[in-house]
Formats: C-alpha cells, structure tokens, sequence
C-alpha cells in the first residue's frame, strides 16, 4: 500500500530526486523563453553590430558584422529550441554561454571603471549608462548548471538515453507535479494547469487511499 506522507528522515533524499526533474526544467524554460525572444528579434530586426565591431572579443570583431549577426540569431533560436525539450542540452548550453559572454564584452560590460565601486555601477537590470552585465552574469550562472548537469529527467536527452528514473516515495509525486507547475505555468500556462491538476488529484487520491486504509 502507498503510505501517504514522506517520513522525515527521508525527505532531503526525496528533494534531490526531485530536483533532478524540477530544477532542470525550470533553468530550461526560462532560458529558453529568453533566447527565444532574443533571437527572434535578431531574425526580424535590423543589425546594429556593424555599430561596434570594433567592441567584439577576438576572433568575432574579424568577423563581418552580417556573419556575426545571423550566427548569433541562428545559435539563440536553435539553443532556445534545444533548451525546451532538453534536447542536447549541454552543447546548447555551451552555445548559450558563448553568445553570452561574447554580448557582455561587446555590449553589457561597462566601459570605463577604475575600482569595483564602479564596477558595481554596471550590475543593473537597467542600463543607467554605465552598463549593464547583471542580466548576463544571471544568465551564465543558468546555464552552468545544465552544462554541468545536463538537462534533467524531464528531457528528450534522458529518453534518448533510456535512463531509468530513481523510484520516489509515493508521497513524492503530487510535490514533483505540483512543483512542475511552477515553472510550466509562468511559459506553458496548459501544461501548468494540467500538472498542477495532476498533483491535487493525485493528492487527494492518496488521503482517500490513506483513510480507507485505515478504517479496513
């Protein structure tokens, strides 16, 4: 019979496997709707990277600014769509970091500094002039983790792999599907709902299993 509740002495066990299949896909998400944007404003825009060439780290300011302007629309669309299924997840991690890094030294990182006073100036969501690398330091600090790690249970690497999921407690799975609602609620609003559904239902399958249990 299913017990109803994760004994303590077991629930940090239960959260590290729950976060192979949460914490991934969160990371994945939001990345992914990111880049996606990102790209997509490339793809449709006007290239300004003829503007600062010049600011590109080596060997992109070699680059012709059309060449580096659909490299950088092209690896953010395609790394946007690899993120979202967990689809070689960490070569488009990678890919990411790289555009990343290349548009903090050419763009985000503030131009002239002479202490971390001023350095800090530049930490900003809002560029006040002085620039601007928090967004791009936040999005290094993502995508590390899927470098590293990979994109999680919840992935088409994982199904490509045939990796067989650690068992969870029963009581775990309404906490995974509710938690998967997080993430997928804020991108996906009807995967949301259908996880978050899943989760209570399974729930209050489990309290109803439980009491029955008890009164037999």
């Amino acid at each position: 019979m299913p017990m109803t509740s994760v004994p303590l002495r077991s629930m940090p066990t239960q959260l590290a496997l729950l976060g192979a299949w949460v914490s991934p896909l969160g990371l994945r998400l939001l990345l992914a709707w990111e880049f996606f944007e990102s790209g997509l404003e490339k793809w449709r825009g006007e290239n300004w990277f003829a503007a600062i060439q010049d600011d590109f780290p080596l060997p992109f300011n070699l680059i012709p600014a059309d060449l580096n302007w659909s490299m950088a629309a092209t690896v953010e669309l395609v790394g946007a769509a690899c993120l979202l299924f967990g689809l070689a997840t960490r070569l488009a991690a990678a890919s990411l970091l790289l555009v990343t890094v290349v548009a903090t030294a050419a763009v985000h990182w503030p131009m002239d500094w002479d202490s971390l006073r001023a350095l800090a100036m530049g930490y900003a969501i809002t560029d006040g002039g002085f620039g601007n690398y928090k967004l791009p330091l936040l999005f290094v600090a993502m995508l590390l983790p899927l470098i590293f790690n990979g994109g999680g249970r919840l992935s088409v690497d994982a199904l490509l792999r045939g990796d067989t999921p650690p068992a969870l407690h029963p009581a775990s799975t309404p906490l995974l599907l509710v938690a998967m609602a997080l993430p997928l609620a804020w991108l996906l609003p009807a995967l949301g709902l259908a996880s978050l559904g899943a989760g209570v239902a399974r729930l209050a399958w489990l309290g109803w299993r439980g009491r029955r249990d008890r009164t037999c």
